[in-house]
């Protein structure tokens, strides 16, 4: 579900990954933000929050990987859908790719799936595993306004988490798409989404983002 924009006239509490780690591994942590946990009101606040959406590497050669337990092609359909309602309520949309350094051509299957790019989209090339290092990702963010991110794409374990800890290093509020994303094998995926995810914000799956 979307998270409304809020106005605030002080904002002094800021997500600190460690403490929700902390909090996860004691199990009272009750969502992505520590200063905003049950019992903690922040009176008086004054900012605009919007949150983006990030798609990891649909590219079709990528897609085409045996990933599990979602196949590519599903985990394509539930991204273009997070797609669309985040473009319906007006939230940025944010599409990365990676190219491999120092090749004079990419291999076959190195741009985004059919379709998937819209006008208005924020489009971002890297040349590493993660999205941020010597991208303008984090600046495209910045100057949107953007302190929330939803992520989803390939792989899990790999671009995926990447993103997630250079974005939490970063300071964004993180959210995981479980159900549009996939691992090399459904046992690193399923961990991954069950035991470190956790520790850095909030997972949900596709069919919270379509109402």
């Amino acid at each position: 579900m979307f998270q409304a924009e809020l106005v605030f006239e002080r904002f002094e509490d800021r997500f600190d990954p460690l403490a929700h780690a902390e909090q996860a591994l004691l199990g009272r942590a009750t969502g992505p933000v520590a200063g905003v946990a049950a019992g903690v009101t922040m009176p008086n606040m004054i900012i605009s929050m919007t949150t983006a959406l990030v798609l990891i590497d649909l590219m079709p050669r990528i897609i085409a990987l045996p990933v599990a337990p979602h196949s590519g092609q599903q985990v394509l359909e539930r991204c273009a859908r997070l797609a669309t309602a985040f473009r319906a309520n007006d939230r940025p949309v944010v599409l990365v790719r990676v190219e491999r350094p120092n090749v004079s051509e990419q291999p076959p299957g190195s741009d985004f799936a059919d379709g998937l790019v819209q006008p208005d989209d924020i489009v971002v090339v890297k040349r590493t595993i993660g999205s941020f290092h010597n991208t303008d990702l984090h600046d495209q963010l910045q100057s949107r306004g953007v302190n929330t991110l939803v992520l989803a794409g390939l792989v899990t374990t790999m671009g995926v988490e990447s993103t997630a800890r250079a974005a939490s290093d970063y300071g964004y509020e993180l959210e995981f798409v479980a159900d549009a994303m996939s691992g090399f094998a459904a046992e690193e995926h399923n961990f991954t989404i069950e035991k470190i995810f956790p520790r850095f914000g909030k997972v949900q799956n596709t069919d919270a983002y379509d109402q």
